[in-house]
């Protein structure tokens, strides 16, 4: 059963999370408070939706990336949102 219809996810969302998923600033705890999806369920959507060699690109640039997780993170990072997502909030455009 593909995750996307078992989280009874649209289109929109799928696409979003894909989008979140590849920004280097939004950590997989994000992805999980806005689309209640963990860090397993995303690579497993990731796996289903991307072409393979997209796949193998993206685990490679996630795997033990600090800005990802939040506990590697630096205490200085607070936010979560790439500058370029000013105008959104709460996965809502503003």
């Amino acid at each position: 059963m593909k995750i996307s219809v078992q989280f009874g996810l649209s289109e929109v969302d799928v696409d979003r999370i894909i989008e979140m998923a590849w920004e280097d600033r939004t950590t997989f705890d994000a992805i999980d408070a806005q689309f209640g999806l963990n860090e397993q369920a995303v690579i497993t959507l990731m796996r289903q939706e991307l072409k393979p060699a997209s796949w193998r690109r993206w685990r490679k640039r996630v795997q033990n990336r600090s800005t990802k997780h939040r506990y590697k993170r630096s205490k200085d990072t607070t936010r979560f949102k790439a500058n370029r997502q000013r105008d959104i909030s709460n996965n809502r455009i503003t």
